[in-house]
């Protein structure tokens, strides 16, 4: 389920969906004004939840905070929670949903931050060993400690996490501070020239090691 309502800006979930379906999975819109709300019954039939990108994380709280509780307990029950820039932020703690076994921060205030300026842009990352550019929009620093419950995917310049995998309780939070299924036309609509290679197989890959991570730990439950 990919979240749709004012706690995400437009283009935002569509760009979710794509990936989602390009992971292999069916996928559809819970939200406000949505056929599905946001509520026990919806978490109980789906296996992933979508939190996409938005504006500011203290605009977008107040509509996530009622579903906390019910969040938390979808993702410790063995659900796969995946945030992209704002979602990022939303999985950390203060405000947040309190999903990471850490927290985020801005990352354009980080020590020798690439980008100093929350203008759209594109950012350089180190993704599974290879340097890529991806869409960036003031994105979040993922703060997790090194752990064997923590897979860190991608850096920044500056080596700081820009997107990891962290197993929490029978779940798995997936997360990525830029916007790597950003779409090309991201990119042309505010003048940039997209990278040669855009970042939607990066999304992809997030996605599925999500979801394999809480069939690795259902696996092993049984």
């Amino acid at each position: 389920m990919i979240y749709r309502g004012p706690a995400s800006s437009p283009g935002c979930p569509e760009a979710a969906l794509r990936v989602v379906r390009a992971a292999g999975l069916t996928a559809d819109y819970v939200g406000p004004g949505e056929r599905r709300g946001l509520d026990k019954a919806t978490l109980a039939a789906c296996r992933v939840y979508v939190q996409p990108g938005g504006g500011e994380l203290e605009e977008a709280w107040p509509h996530l905070a009622p579903a906390r509780r019910l969040l938390r307990q979808f993702v410790t029950g063995g659900g796969a929670y995946i945030g992209f820039c704002l979602g990022a932020y939303l999985a950390g703690r203060d405000p947040g949903l309190g999903l990471l076994p850490g927290d985020t921060d801005q990352y354009i205030i980080s020590p020798d931050a690439e980008i100093r300026h929350d203008r759209d842009t594109i950012v350089s990352l180190t993704w599974a060993g290879q340097p890529r550019q991806v869409f960036f929009q003031d994105g979040p620093v993922i703060l997790v400690p090194e752990s064997p419950h923590v897979d860190i995917l991608a850096t920044y310049q500056n080596g700081l996490c820009a997107a990891a995998v962290c197993r929490v309780g029978d779940g798995a939070v997936g997360v990525a501070g830029p916007h790597p299924e950003a779409t090309p036309d991201w990119f042309t609509a505010i003048g940039l020239r997209p990278p040669p290679r855009d970042g939607r197989d990066l999304a992809i890959d997030l996605i599925r090691r999500t979801v394999a991570s809480t069939a690795a730990r259902s696996r092993r439950s049984v």
